[in-house]
């Protein structure tokens, strides 16, 4: 860090104001805190150059251990969401058998800020973290701290099961922007997010409808829906409005402008959220409850509860990424077949239509001050191996950005849709960057999109009170400014 980023280093006090601040209703999930059952499936693997051949793949010896580790107890503390850990579980199982004596605690909890901040002022965090979720720990605010450590040795590692290859090499390019900071990765983007718009794909078929190319023709979709009064067009998690301007707005915005306008956002210039592109797409997105479109109650409704409604067939569409699958396992009906198309966008529109959300998601971080980080970075060598993906692709319904991470596994129909519609984009996705350099504004964001999916602000106040947010961040010194 630089001197001037020392001098600024957090209080106790002021760290643990930030996360009282950011701290709320996390999402909703089982907390389970054990070390990983023996009945988990998971490779095995010989501490030799190469692994027995009836072990699911051979370690060569300059892989094996590439940190010079010794024997400990690896301290992993983990997002209960979506995902679900049986994942954490294999990959914790994995790390064992690679380094006999070594054991992997497998906490997951849903209040990341909440509970960890503690330890990170006391100089005592956990080895590695899954930091997401609604109450993840800003991950500008580590890095401009100090807290984490840059990650550039394991991503110079020898790949764990593809010989000849470093770890960073059979990783997807471009998953892990969100993770840098001046160059320099300061986490690991586990997952490949798709995200967009669900619907069930034989209902959807069945009452004759056709995905909408446009944003229009999505507004004439959803009039046609309301009228035959069988089912709401829209839902979303109400209560975690991240979810709709994570993947709905931010894709209408880049549509009606480009990189240029989102540029402008990220860069924080003044009147830039009053760029037509921005106000169309706020007043688009607003047309969705201002026209009736959204299952009355919404806004009350937490991810799972808005996600279930729209299982029961109370709305057409839900906005979502591919861990839906996953997350609904449980209650899903039978032959609803849930598929993802893109978000749609606008026939005049600047920016690439095909562009979409997707990238890496799901971020582990290593903690500077953490007991065993070498520990933490070989959890991660472990996690995103190529066998340790495709049991990700198969049992949880997901991507990891694992070159060949899906070869020989057999996937749903749902994961399918979310490849075929990365594929589509040939490599074009939406990218906005504030909300996860700027807390500030990105828990405003959060509050203003709640209040226009309700009605409480309209489009030109959701925008000027944005805008300020953005002024404030950039007027202030002691915030340290990001571009692209």
């Amino acid at each position: 860090m630089s001197n001037q980023a020392n001098r600024r280093r957090m209080s106790r006090r002021k760290f643990l104001q930030m996360g009282s601040a950011l701290a709320g209703t996390a999402v909703a999930g089982p907390v389970i805190a054990a070390c990983a059952p023996a009945a988990t499936p998971a490779p095995t693997v010989a501490p030799t150059a190469a692994a027995a051949p009836s072990m699911p793949f051979e370690v060569a010896a300059e892989a094996l251990n590439p940190f010079n580790l010794a024997p400990t107890e690896v301290d992993g503390v983990f997002f209960a969401g979506g995902f679900g850990d049986d994942y954490i579980k294999y990959a914790a199982k994995l790390q064992e058998q690679l380094h006999p004596g070594t054991t992997v605690k497998v906490q997951s909890i849903q209040k990341i800020t909440e509970q960890l901040q503690p330890r990170f002022v006391a100089g005592n965090p956990p080895d590695v973290i899954d930091n997401s979720g609604a109450n993840m720990i800003p991950m500008s605010d580590l890095v401009r701290e100090g807290q984490l450590m840059d990650l550039s040795e394991l991503w110079a590692a020898p790949s764990l099961d593809t010989p000849g290859k470093t770890f960073g090499d059979t990783i997807f390019p471009g998953s892990q922007t969100s993770a840098t900071f001046d160059g320099k990765l300061y986490g690991i983007n586990m997952a490949y997010t798709v995200s967009g718009i669900w619907y069930s794909k034989p209902q959807f078929e069945a009452a004759g409808y056709t995905y909408p190319k446009t944003w229009a023709e999505m507004l004439d979709l959803c009039e046609n829906i309301k009228k035959e009064g069988k089912a709401s067009p829209w839902t979303y998690q109400g209560k975690y409005p991240y979810y709709i301007w994570g993947i709905v707005f931010n894709a209408l915005i880049y549509y009606a402008g480009g990189n240029d306008t989102l540029t402008k956002l990220d860069n924080l210039e003044p009147n830039a959220w009053a760029d037509p592109a921005v106000m169309r797409a706020t007043e688009d997105l607003y047309a969705l409850y201002d026209k009736g479109y959204i299952l009355p109650g919404t806004a009350g409704l937490t991810h799972t509860e808005s996600q279930t409604e729209w299982l029961k067939g109370s709305a057409t569409f839900i906005p979502c990424g591919n861990w839906l699958e996953n997350e609904m396992k449980t209650v899903t009906p039978e032959g609803f077949n849930m598929v993802v198309s893109n978000i749609p966008g606008y026939a005049d529109g600047a920016g690439d239509q095909n562009a979409v959300n997707a990238g890496g998601g799901e971020t582990y971080i290593v903690p500077s001050k953490a007991k065993n980080p070498k520990h933490g970075m070989e959890f991660l060598r472990c996690l995103l191996s190529k066998d340790s993906a495709k049991y990700f692709a198969e049992n949880v319904a997901a991507i990891m950005p694992v070159t060949g991470g899906t070869e020989g596994a057999t996937l749903s129909d749902a994961v399918k849709s979310a490849v075929a519609l990365a594929e589509g984009a040939k490599g074009a996705t939406v990218v906005m960057n504030f909300p996860n350099w700027y807390s500030s504004m990105s828990k405003e964001l959060e509050t203003r999109t709640g209040e226009l999916m309700t009605g409480t602000i309209k489009p030109a106040e959701f925008t000027a009170a944005m805008q300020a947010a953005a002024d404030a961040v950039a007027s202030d010194p002691d915030i340290t400014k990001f571009t692209r």
